[in-house]
């Protein structure tokens, strides 16, 4: 499947880089703003290929074109309209805020950012319905083509799609601007770590356009999502899709393979799913990460007029009792312990985006090497790729939704359970709003086996029926009760944040036991500081010291698995600015332990419960 995206990805960049253009004699001008360290990646970026992969693996096209690349750029203040001129250059999809950006510079609530390019449609899409896809924008993002609106979405992390063709000009040159409002955390809106003033957990704002934009052609009807279910104990596989401008008698085609061998066939109405047999399936775990590829074909009058390639992990996960009676998180039917690292997805030259594609990968191989089965995406949501790579390399995923607004206490008085914020009534619909967007987004990835919708109290409101939307918007996977505290009796967990830790929850009948953060030792690594000496929970001033702190924090993990914990999450897979408690330094340069001494202690515990 990799090999796929990358021999697509490289051979329709090539094809139509003589045919699209990134600015009007595009210049040479940019460079990485500021002193921060850098990753290596960073080091080697090449502005014509930046982000260069085929943005949507689970919905592939052969035919589209990146939009990526050099863009003209203003700030302009937020009631002033359209920019007079643009007068600077930026380089998407960084940031605002980012070094590689080009820009470097923070943005106020009071402030509005323009995008501008223009670009070509190939003589070889004429006739096509042409589809903007862009992955995420933040928050409020206004889309015009030739200089008519086409488009206004509120959202941070969700993606935007929308049919331009009739806005287009029969020919020449076409023009794009994009202008987007950020507030941070000036607003109600979800925004996870972002702060207009970072410091000790909360980080530089992200502004703007951070993943990646891009088009493809299409005819009148075509598919816009599909919707992938698993179920292991019947050996189903069920497919369903949205569609634009289908009729009555449209059906939809769906072919199984498993190493390009066709295993498996079904067709249905277009409203409705696609049940495939799936005969002895291959299931998906982090040991053996098995991925069925799809094609899905949209046909009319026994022809195909949309088609698209996919792929599916045949996995279960749910809680139940094991044999003495303990409520675990099981998966595909077998008590299975989640060892794993919180992950929040930062870097320091391009803050909520890597320089390239192969950071994503980079992260996740050295946690699956260093016996991790588990990250927890704290409070981001990633661009598709970066799941894509945890469902091929075996990583087991808790995606956070990101939170917003203001905090309830996280150790509410009196020691008292349940205590939420309450948000106003646009407050609360946009929460649902963002949330839903982001689920519908990410469901088809097997990696993705919990949502944990809120965190240490941070925007926590109604939290009995958002726990219960998120079940019945995915009832295949778990939602995590309340992380941290703040505990209400909902969801499929009870969840404990110990520093350093480790420890766990009371008793819950009926829930897994999760230590969902622990650890957060700290080492400045000096020559690898985003400023200062930074912080950490506690702090050591070694590389001996580190590890052998580190092994300490295992020193009864084999009696708190017995007695039901479920899973535990190690703060964290990187530093973070001003947060020194990584494993790995925030350039990802320095692995602060040596693996040798570390790697046969995951490996005692991570995985099936004996």
């Amino acid at each position: 499947m990799n090999e796929f995206i990358l021999r697509f990805g490289t051979k329709i960049l090539l094809s139509l880089s003589l045919i699209s253009t990134h600015l009007s004699g595009q210049s040479v001008r940019w460079q990485a703003q500021g002193d921060q360290i850098m990753t290596r990646w960073a080091e080697q970026i090449n502005v014509d290929k930046v982000h260069s992969h085929y943005p949507r693996p689970t919905m592939m096209r052969e035919e589209w074109m990146s939009m990526n690349g050099l863009w003209n750029f203003a700030i302009v203040p937020k009631q002033s309209g359209k920019p007079a001129r643009y007068d600077m250059e930026i380089l998407v999809p960084f940031p605002v805020e980012s070094a590689l950006s080009g820009i470097g510079r923070r943005v106020s609530d009071k402030d509005l950012v323009w995008y501008k390019r223009r670009f070509f449609i190939p003589e070889t899409w004429s006739g096509k319905h042409i589809i903007l896809n862009l992955e995420a924008s933040d928050w409020e993002t206004n889309i015009f083509i030739n200089g008519t609106l086409a488009a206004t979405h509120r959202g941070g992390y969700d993606p935007i799609s929308l049919d331009i063709t009739a806005l287009l000009r029969e020919k020449g040159a076409q023009e794009i601007e994009v202008s987007v409002w950020d507030p941070t955390d000036q607003h109600y809106q979800i925004r996870g770590k972002q702060k207009s003033e970072p410091g000790g957990i909360w980080y530089t704002p992200v502004s703007g356009i951070w993943q990646s934009i891009w088009l493809e052609p299409v005819g009148q009807a075509s598919l816009s999502r599909l919707h992938l279910d698993a179920d292991i104990d019947k050996n189903i596989l069920s497919v369903g899709a949205q569609t634009r401008n289908t009729n009555v008698g449209d059906s939809l085609l769906v072919v199984l393979r498993m190493q390009a061998q066709e295993v498996g066939r079904s067709t249905a109405p277009v409203l409705e799913k696609v049940l495939l047999n799936v005969p002895n399936p291959r299931l998906w775990s982090p040991e053996r990460p098995f991925l069925y590829d799809i094609d899905v074909y949209l046909v009319r009058q026994g022809y195909i007029i949309d088609k698209v390639t996919g792929y599916a992990g045949m996995r279960k996960i749910h809680v139940d009792k094991d044999e003495r009676g303990k409520d675990r998180i099981f998966l595909n039917n077998q008590a299975y312990f989640q060892l794993g690292l919180l992950d929040q997805g930062w870097w320091p030259d391009g803050l909520y985006t890597p320089a390239a594609e192969d950071a994503f990968i980079h992260d996740i191989r050295m946690a699956k090497r260093l016996g991790y089965n588990l990250l927890r995406k704290h409070v981001k949501v990633e661009p598709e790729v970066w799941y894509y790579h945890c469902d091929r390399l075996g990583m087991l995923v808790w995606q956070d939704i990101p939170n917003g607004d203001a905090h309830a206490p996280w150790e509410p008085p009196s020691g008292l359970d349940g205590v939420e914020i309450n948000r106003s009534f646009a407050s609360a619909e946009q929460f649902k709003i963002e949330m839903e967007a982001i689920v519908k987004a990410r469901r088809n990835h097997p990696s993705i086996v919990m949502w944990i919708p809120f965190n240490e109290g941070w925007g926590q409101f109604n939290t009995v029926e958002i726990t219960q939307m998120l079940q019945e918007l995915d009832p295949g996977r778990l939602v995590g009760g309340p992380s941290g505290g703040n505990y209400f009796p909902v969801g499929h967990t009870r969840d404990h944040h110990q520093y350093p830790g480790p420890g766990m929850p009371p008793a819950d009948p009926g829930r897994a036991l999760v230590l969902s953060e622990f650890g957060g030792l700290g080492w400045a690594v000096k020559g690898h500081l985003w400023k200062g000496e930074g912080w950490g929970y506690k702090t050591l001033e070694s590389r001996k010291a580190y590890e052998n702190a580190y092994i300490s924090l295992f020193d009864n993990m084999e009696s708190l698995i017995s007695e039901g914990l479920s899973a535990a999450v190690y703060t964290q897979i990187s530093d973070v600015e001003t947060e020194i408690n990584g494993i790995l330094t925030y350039d990802r340069k320095v692995l602060k332990y040596r693996p040798r001494k570390i790697v046969s202690l995951h490996q005692k515990f991570a995985g099936p419960i004996k």
